[in-house]
């Protein structure tokens, strides 16, 4: 049964759709998912979920990401990158390193964030992409986002470069749209590449080049690497039975409300939830293999 995580390089150009299509190709039937989409323009860690690891989306959706994004200032287009239509210019203000660093300083925490007209966010069950290329208004809702990490990495005007870490969810060139407000220039993303989800990394990313199933498969990474800051809790053969089975068991010690069920050589066996107020757990996704 093939279970596990790629840490694929996904090329400028590429959709991430594309990139999960090249291991489809070569695993069909197995399933095969991407947490955490990039844009065409981007390139970087595209994390590629693989067989029954396509349950754990969720969870690897709440991890943070490293990015670092290239800016032009002095520009505003309708998509916030440099591939969209510019409708706005400003050459007039030209912020020195101590303005940047300060303003760039600001975004560190917890705030909101309007996400971009075009994005795959859903409007009325329609893609808001689709309706901004139709001319169409496009209402969205901001979003909470958390920026844990945020440094000036380069600038010299009009190029500005970036690193971020941040909460699942940030758009990073509507960071840079509202980094471009506050310095009252403007900015459009011209670069973005994602260098981290968790402990994945770009220096162990893999081009997505596969000319089989078995090479693939010796890629295949153990989920437990990118979800190692959940809670594990390792297994006895008696509560694996339990848990193989569909029935909760008690667990003293954990600290939180969710737990990794895990064997005694560390593979992925459950996905354990509190019951309210006790000390029983009840499985919420199981991986036996049968």
């Amino acid at each position: 049964m093939v279970f596990g995580i790629l840490n694929v390089d996904k090329p400028k150009g590429m959709t991430s759709r594309d990139v999960v299509n090249v291991v489809q190709r070569m695993i069909r039937p197995v399933k095969v998912g991407h947490a955490g989409t990039l844009d065409p323009l981007a390139t970087g860690v595209l994390v590629l979920l693989v067989g029954r690891a396509t349950r754990l989306t969720e969870y690897i959706h709440s991890v943070s990401k490293t990015y670092v994004g290239t800016f032009e200032l002095g520009k505003v287009s309708n998509t916030e990158d440099i591939e969209g239509e510019v409708i706005g210019r400003n050459v007039l203000a030209v912020p020195n390193m101590e303005t940047v660093k300060a303003v760039v300083a600001s975004f560190l925490g917890v705030q909101q964030q309007m996400p971009p007209a075009f994005s795959a966010l859903k409007v009325n069950g329609k893609r808001a992409y689709d309706l901004a290329r139709n001319g169409e208004k496009v209402e969205l809702q901001t979003r909470e986002i958390h920026v844990l990490q945020i440094e000036v990495v380069a600038y010299e005007y009009p190029v500005l470069t970036i690193e971020i870490k941040c909460s699942s969810g940030t758009y990073i060139r509507s960071l840079g749209r509202d980094i471009g407000e506050a310095l009252h220039t403007g900015a459009v993303m011209t670069d973005l590449q994602r260098t981290s989800i968790g402990a994945f990394k770009i220096g162990q990313a893999v081009a997505p080049e596969f000319d089989s199933a078995g090479a693939v498969e010796s890629l295949l990474r153990n989920p437990l690497e990118i979800l190692s800051g959940f809670h594990e809790t390792v297994l006895e053969e008696p509560q694996q039975r339990e848990l193989y089975h569909g029935r909760p068991i008690e667990l003293e010690n954990v600290p939180g409300d969710l737990t990794l069920g895990v064997s005694p050589d560390q593979q992925l066996l459950s996905v354990l939830k509190r019951v309210e107020g006790t000390v029983i757990f009840k499985p919420t996704k199981n991986f036996f293999i049968d």
